[in-house]
């Protein structure tokens, strides 16, 4: 029976296995490190197989293949805060975006895999500069480009992934997250992810949360893996690159209500952080979902006040099974 290789248990990557569990399969999880304390709060790991292995080594994909009968490929791996890491290690994020997406799809194409889905990103709507040129193809400055190390990657994965399309077969397809929020205690996600999910923490104990003084397009964490999974399974895919966001831009004082209607009581103050400002700019258009709405049949199911009414109560029955754990152990 074949299978479909997840690669990156995290925060979307988890829930993209508990979506096909739920549809009765048995998907596999590849990462380098997996955090499986993290990954059984989200799927029942009885009904996956968990496996080591590195993107960037292309004989660990060769082995998962072979192995796991895989079918199908959702990469979702990406390297350590996104925007914010690849700033701080350009090497870094070039060598894993990249050559790590180079590797699934050579693979796909030695393999003959039925298809592969892999995790883009918004930042490609936003992160923009030039095109002065207005598409003359004659013209240096033509089209515009991404300002971001992070950006530039993701671009390349999509224009390698349509290339292995359009010469080698392999049926490919982009999906562009925005910045993703949802349940998880693991490390990895994006600045954006990272600041929010400290917010609903800092404000379910009492402290002061504090929130980003920009606009910006979310994903819930459900959302976007459900959107993966109908980009997997599209019959025919008439397009290959679909943007997966809430639908809008979500302003801070939007943000601060939601925390407030969520955790009552709660203290909201609104600040960027210098460190975080290139993870934070202020968004002022939303990237358009009628592609993914047309092609997969995608619409978000979560706005923001829903994502956070959801993800703090999470957080709050985390926090009560962890101090009950604490008590039985006393």
């Amino acid at each position: 029976m074949s299978a479909v290789l997840i690669i990156g248990g995290g925060l979307v990557g988890s829930q993209v296995a508990r979506l096909l569990v739920e549809a009765g399969e048995r998907p596999v999880i590849m990462d380098r490190a997996a955090q499986t304390e993290a990954l059984t709060d989200i799927v029942d790991l009885a009904r996956v197989r968990v496996i080591e292995g590195d993107v960037l080594r292309p004989l660990s994909l060769t082995q998962a293949i072979r192995e796991h009968g895989i079918a199908e490929v959702v990469h979702t791996a990406a390297n350590p805060l996104l925007t914010l890491g690849a700033q701080r290690d350009p090497y870094g994020a070039i060598e894993l975006n990249v050559m790590g997406t180079v590797n699934v799809l050579e693979a796909a194409r030695v393999h003959r895999l039925k298809r592969v889905v892999v995790a883009s990103s918004n930042v490609l709507n936003h992160f923009l500069s030039g095109g002065e040129a207005k598409g003359d193809p004659s013209r240096e400055e033509a089209f515009m480009r991404p300002t971001t190390f992070y950006a530039t990657t993701k671009q390349a994965v999509e224009n390698l992934g349509l290339n292995y399309a359009r010469w080698c077969g392999v049926d490919f397809a982009a999906v562009r997250y925005g910045a993703v929020a949802g349940p998880w205690r693991g490390q990895g996600g994006g600045g954006p992810s990272n600041v929010l999910r400290e917010a609903v923490q800092r404000a379910l104990r009492g402290e002061e949360a504090v929130i980003p003084a920009a606009r910006l397009e979310w994903v819930y964490s459900k959302d976007a893996a459900r959107g993966t999974v109908l980009a997997l399974r599209a019959p025919r895919l008439a397009s290959r690159v679909f943007n997966l966001t809430m639908g809008y831009v979500c302003g801070p004082d939007e943000l601060a209500a939601a925390l407030k209607a969520a955790i009552p009581g709660a203290r909201v103050r609104v600040e960027t952080p210098a460190a975080s400002a290139a993870a934070l700019p202020d968004m002022d258009h939303a990237s358009d979902l009628g592609l993914a709405k047309d092609v997969l049949g995608f619409t978000p199911e979560y706005r923001m006040p829903d994502a956070v009414r959801e993800l703090a109560q999470w957080h709050r029955e985390r926090t009560g099974a962890d101090a009950g754990k604490r008590r039985a152990n006393a």
